[in-house]
């Protein structure tokens, strides 16, 4: 038994090792949350303000733009993945691969080409592993992504977007998939069409017409041109909308982080607890053991000199 007993101890300290790691990468992710919550923030109004810039080109000009102008018949489809570079976050990334997956699958069903792009480590090797083609990836900037980061992945989308010919690397439509931060137990990964753009009525805009009973549209004067603006819009668009996106992305998967953390610092706890009375019950044995001995030792003894003195 007293073996038994050292394997539990042994046991008992390995675990008691690894949630103190667990306890410390759940801290870690906890005051990432906080900032990443801070930059989400911070960006959306900027995002919100150029989305409304756009739409309102769009909607205030006579211009075919491919910006948004949908082809008749789209043949190419965009997918920008967002995935995280390391793990040990739950869910996180299989969650987004397989919204990823349902939106490839029914752009396929649609008769359209799927072209991946993708962000994060985790993201390319499940790609690669099965074989899946990848046009162009990303990754080292998933945790605290910046603008510049934005903006890099946002080039050769924005190109892919604006070059006609297939043969050349054009596509039709570009969309995003990515992970919503919506509180800190609530993350949702979202695919959302990005280009060309849709047109969707605001709660405010909604509530406005419903009060006046009729919509008045606002007249704007373009300078140089509609179309020239819409080509200077185009990459700030798509720039703020990655940018928010990978925000998003990394704020979800700290909370992601924080919660597999929790709940195998949690796990641990229990294990510990059971392994603890294991070798209770283990030493407990071995004392009864050596009591056990003791005694029928003596008792040997006992009868020993019982027998002589006879």
């Amino acid at each position: 038994m007293g073996a038994q007993l050292r394997v539990y101890k042994r046991r008992i300290k390995s675990v008691t090792a690894t949630k103190k790691i667990t306890r410390a990468m759940e801290m870690i992710a906890a005051s990432r949350i906080v900032k990443a919550q801070r930059r989400v923030r911070a960006s959306e109004p900027y995002s919100k303000e150029l989305t409304r810039a756009v739409t309102a080109v769009a909607r205030g000009s006579n211009v075919e733009h491919w910006l948004t102008t949908e082809v008749e018949r789209p043949a190419r489809a965009a997918v920008l993945l967002v995935t995280s570079d390391r793990g040990l976050a739950g869910g996180y990334n299989s969650n987004a691969i397989k919204a990823a997956d349902q939106l490839t699958n029914r752009l396929i069903g649609e008769g359209k080409e799927v072209v991946n792009y993708i962000v994060g480590n985790k993201g390319v090797s499940y790609y690669r592993f099965r074989d899946r083609a990848i046009q162009q990836s990303w990754n080292g900037f998933t945790d605290n992504p910046t603008y510049a980061d934005a903006k890099r992945v946002a080039e050769p989308l924005i190109e892919a977007i604006k070059t006609e010919s297939a043969a050349q690397g054009g596509v039709d439509e570009l969309h995003i998939v990515y992970t919503e931060f919506v509180s800190m137990m609530t993350q949702t990964p979202v695919a959302n069409r990005m280009l060309p753009l849709t047109f969707e009525k605001s709660a405010e805009e909604s509530a406005e017409v419903l009060v006046k009973g009729t919509e008045l549209l606002p007249l704007y004067d373009f300078e140089p041109s509609a179309e020239e603006v819409l080509d200077e819009l185009l990459p700030r668009y798509v720039e703020s909308r990655i940018y928010n996106a990978l925000l998003q992305a990394a704020a979800s998967k700290h909370a992601a982080t924080r919660r597999a953390m929790k709940s195998a610092t949690d796990n641990a706890e229990e294990l510990i607890k059971s392994l603890t009375r294991l070798a209770n019950a283990a030493r407990q044995a071995d004392i009864t053991q050596e009591i056990s001995e003791i005694v029928g030792g003596a008792s040997a003894l006992a009868d020993a000199s019982a027998g002589s003195d006879r």
